[in-house]
């Protein structure tokens, strides 16, 4: 599923991001860091909703670009943001048939796979039940219909990192509250059982996906399960015992029945060494940033 055109590791001339937020500002930070040009478009310079976005966008791009595509409304919760979503991919398909680029890579979501109790990986099914899924999946295809060239598709699962801006339900909000002392209300008991991954895991993975012009899909997981109960504990302790974890009534069912579980991603056979980190390691790093 994931293949390298470039066995030994090349760097490009320069790499344009979509999306300087979360996500994106970790990826251009990194490549930055490593001696990439990295030119990042946010929405305030390039608004992929505008009506000629597209022609924009093809104006700045270069032939031995590689360009990232992490630009989203997300997480997308209705048909109004899926419409967005899907013009804001149209977009992007309009630069490209205008103006070709070396490599194209597209951060998409593990939202994408069908629910199973059994572990996912890169050949599990794409079969979506959520807007957000939808939204992403058919993003893909826009994508992969539009560029005839090495095109890679990153699949994340629930991200976690110091920047985070959503402070969704999980290790960043708990990290917060526990640093102030403030209750956790967990959902339920806190039972469901979801992966969790590093944002800068995810950057130095696009890192190798570059300079190694891969093409294919790759997941990026820690291939570990754990429940938000367990999550609460380990932020309550590391911020020295003071909040308290509640538990709540449910009002809806646990997403994906509670339980998440992945595979190693394909990136661990294909890039030796490389790794992602363990959540209490991953966290641990987060935190220690949180009291900085």
């Amino acid at each position: 599923m994931l293949r390298l055109l470039q066995t030994k590791a090349s760097i490009p001339s320069r790499v344009v991001i979509l999306g300087g937020g979360f996500i994106g500002g970790a990826i251009a930070q990194y490549l930055q860091s490593h001696g990439i040009q990295a030119k990042v478009f946010n929405s305030t310079v390039l608004n992929l909703l505008e009506p000629h976005a597209g022609k924009l966008l093809a104006s700045h791009l270069k032939e031995d670009d590689v360009l990232v595509v992490v630009s989203a409304k997300a997480p997308c919760k209705n048909i109004d943001m899926l419409q967005e979503n899907i013009q804001m991919a149209k977009a992007v398909s309009g630069a490209l048939q205008s103006q070709k680029v070396a490599h194209l890579i597209y951060i998409s979501s593990d939202a994408v796979y069908k629910d199973s109790a059994s572990h996912l990986s890169e050949e599990s099914c794409a079969a979506p039940e959520s807007f957000h899924g939808v939204m992403h999946l058919a993003r893909e295809v826009i994508l992969r219909q539009s560029f005839a060239g090495p095109f890679t598709i990153v699949r994340p699962t629930l991200v976690y990192g110091k920047n985070d801006p959503h402070n969704g339900y999980g290790p960043n909000r708990f990290g917060r509250l526990a640093k102030d002392g403030k209750e956790i209300v967990l959902f339920g008991q806190g039972e469901e059982r979801r992966d969790h991954v590093y944002v800068e895991d995810i950057a130095k993975l696009v890192y190798l996906l570059i300079v190694h012009r891969a093409t294919g899909i790759v997941n990026a997981v820690s291939g570990q399960t754990i429940s938000f109960m367990d999550l609460a504990k380990f932020a309550v302790n590391y911020f020295s015992g003071q909040s308290t974890i509640t538990p709540s009534v449910r009002t809806v069912p646990m997403p994906h029945d509670g339980y998440r579980p992945f595979a190693p991603s394909a990136a661990l056979q294909v890039f030796p060494g490389f790794e992602f980190k363990d959540w209490q390691s991953g966290l641990r790093e987060v935190y220690g940033q949180y009291e900085k």
